[in-house]
Order: C-alpha cells, then sequence, then structure tokens
C-alpha cells in the first residue's frame, strides 16, 4: 500500500481499546485529514462501544484491516507489541506502537526489521519528544552537562504488572537520549517495591560517552505529581515542567560577585503532546519521512531501560536484601494487561 494523495484523508485504525487506545481514537477524530475507519479488541464487546464513541467499524480480526487502513495505531498490552506490529506492517500498514516498543530487545528487533523489510514507517508512541517544553529547549541546547529528572507520581491502579523503569522512566531515558545525543557508558540505579511485587520507586545514574551526567528518579508512590527536568550548560540553567508544558531559562550575563541573571520564558506551541505525536505519524505517512520516534530510537531507549533494571537487581544482590519477597525480580518482559 502507498501513500495517497496529499489532500487525501489517512485511513486509520486503532488496535487496543483501553486508556491509551481511547486518546488515540479521540485525537484521531480531532485531526483534519484522518478518517477513523476501524477499531480492534480482543473484547468484542468493549470494541463495540469503542467504536459507537467515536466512529468506524468494530472488526473482528486483524484480517480485516488489509486493504481497508492505511496507518494504525498499536495500544494493546506490551507483550503483543511485536506480534501486532509486524502482522500490521506485513499487511502493508504503517504503524505507530506504544512504548516501550517491546517486550524484550529481540522483539524490538523484528518490529524494526518487518518495517524495513516491508518500507512502512515505525514510529514508537514517546509522546514526551511531542510535549511543547521538549520543543521549546531543542533550539537553544549547547552541550547539556548536568541533569536533574524527576518524574513522580501518586499510587494509581494502572500499569502495576510492569516496573516503574518501564512504565515512567523511559520517558525521561528517550528525552535524554535525544537531548544529548551520545551513548551512555555507565549506569547505576537503585530501586525497590514499596506497594507492589515490582519496582515502585527507581533512581538511576547515568554518564554519557561526552561527559554529560544524568540523575533520573521515577516513582508511582509518592504523595505529588511531579513532571520536570532541569539542566545546566555552558552560563545556562534550564528548567522544563512537562505538567505546564513550558520551560525557563536562566543565563548568567555577568559572572562575578555580583553577577547578573537573565530570565526568559522559552516560546512553545500551545499544543497537547499526544495531538502533535499523531499529527506528526500522519505526516510521515504521508511524506513517506522517518519519523523522529522511529523504531531504532524506540530500540535505544528500551535497551537503556533494561540496563537501568539490570544495575537495580544488581545493588539488590550487592546489598543483600533479606526479605526476597520485595526484592527486585530478574529482568522480565514488561507486560500491561491494559493500555
Amino acid at each position: 500500500m502507498t501513500a495517497g494523495p496529499q489532500n487525501k484523508a489517512i485511513r486509520v485504525a486503532v488496535v487496543g481499546c483501553g486508556e491509551f487506545g481511547r486518546n488515540h481514537a479521540r485525537v484521531y477524530k480531532e485531526i483534519e485529514g484522518a478518517e477513523l475507519v476501524g477499531v480492534f479488541d480482543r473484547d468484542a464487546a468493549r470494541a463495540a462501544t469503542f467504536a459507537s464513541e467515536f466512529g468506524g467499524r468494530a472488526l473482528s480480526s486483524l484480517e480485516e484491516l488489509r486493504g481497508k487502513v492505511d496507518a494504525a495505531s498499536v495500544a494493546v498490552p506490551t507483550i503483543a507489541h511485536a506480534e501486532v506490529g509486524c502482522r500490521l506492517l506485513e499487511q502493508g500498514i504503517d504503524v505507530l506502537v506504544e512504548k516501550p516498543m517491546a517486550a524484550t530487545l529481540a522483539e524490538a528487533d523484528k518490529l524494526v526489521e518487518a518495517a524495513r523489510r516491508h518500507s512502512r514507517i515505525l514510529q514508537i508512541g514517546h509522546v514526551e519528544r511531542f510535549n511543547p517544553a521538549v520543543l521549546a529547549v531543542e533550539p537553544i541546547l549547547n552541550r547539556p552537562l548536568f541533569f536533574e529528572v524527576h518524574r513522580l507520581g501518586v499510587f494509581t491502579p494502572r500499569s502495576l504488572d510492569v516496573d516503574v523503569i518501564y512504565d515512567l522512566m523511559i520517558h525521561d531515558l528517550d528525552i535524554l537520549l535525544a537531548l544529548v545525543g551520545e551513548p551512555v557508558t555507565e549506569v547505576k540505579a537503585v530501586g525497590i517495591p514499596v506497594l507492589t511485587d515490582k519496582v515502585d520507586i527507581a533512581h538511576a545514574r547515568l554518564e554519557f560517552e561526552g561527559g554529560a551526567v544524568a540523575n533520573v528518579t521515577a516513582s508511582r508512590v509518592s504523595t505529588e505529581r511531579v513532571r520536570k527536568v532541569r539542566f545546566f550548560q555552558q552560563h545556562e540553567y534550564i528548567s522544563l515542567d512537562y505538567a505546564r508544558r513550558d520551560a525557563l531559562r536562566v543565563r548568567v550575563n555577568r559572572p562575578g560577585p555580583e553577577p547578573d541573571f537573565g530570565f526568559e520564558k522559552l516560546a512553545s506551541p500551545a499544543v497537547e503532546p499526544l495531538h502533535a505525536e499523531l499529527e506528526a505519524f500522519l505526516d510521515a505517512v504521508r511524506t513517506r519521512k522517518p519519523p523522529k520516534t522511529n523504531g531504532e530510537s524506540g530500540r535505544a531507549s528500551l535497551e537503556l531501560a533494561v540496563r537501568v533494571m539490570k544495575s537495580i537487581q544488581e545493588h539488590a544482590e550487592r546489598v543483600q536484601l533479606t526479605d526476597s519477597s520485595r526484592a527486585p525480580r530478574p529482568a522480565a518482559p514488561p507486560q500491561k494487561e491494559d493500555k
């Protein structure tokens, strides 16, 4: 299947009718030039309810998408990302797969290879790349050398079958790889279960090839909701707030015992990150240009998350946690039951 004329509506489908899929369907309905023609879920009743709310047909199988859609969002449980994504790519459908892109690195490789083999667009749903705060700082990057990152949330029953590294921290790992643009040479991490049998709070220290250092904290058992990145580069301090979708730049205009500082709120687009993400996906479908959150970048983020989890397990072994039921378990594929 090839991209149609530039002014022709792109036929889209949503596979997976959970929370993530609901948001994708909502935004597709808002985007001019997108036509939501079908939805699919293993739960036929849920798919029917979904279709009645957002439009399109409730399909009984993935095969029904063949020849009927140009692009699809995959918002099924993570363990099924590779299977579903590859089946759609093999049908000639361009695919956006929610994060993390796969349950294992081997499955991530299968997705990347399937997209290459069938000449299809593969975009990974790292939505924070499209946050206005991130878009605002990208033009002013000047070799940042130190990052402090906090992604804290209150306890909710969502996504408790995955460690917080794959659920929350992976957003910031992806952003750091994009902002620094260098490989990570060292990972030191610690994490513990608190309210579940998974890692609920974790801290990682990353060192990049060029010398940049990042301290990254993620928690889903905090008393407040924080989504912030602070970083330093020569004569500048930058603060991003994902929740407020804004960024502040503080410059040292005059150093010394009586310094002079300049404060600047960076211009940022007034756009919902998911809306910007899906617009970018549809643009890639039209133009056939690789998306910035492509399969290779999604794999790099997953690989770094796996390294963080491995370091957490190694730390638990070193400190010899006495309660084995509370210690992090050996690495297991992230498996979300309902996105």
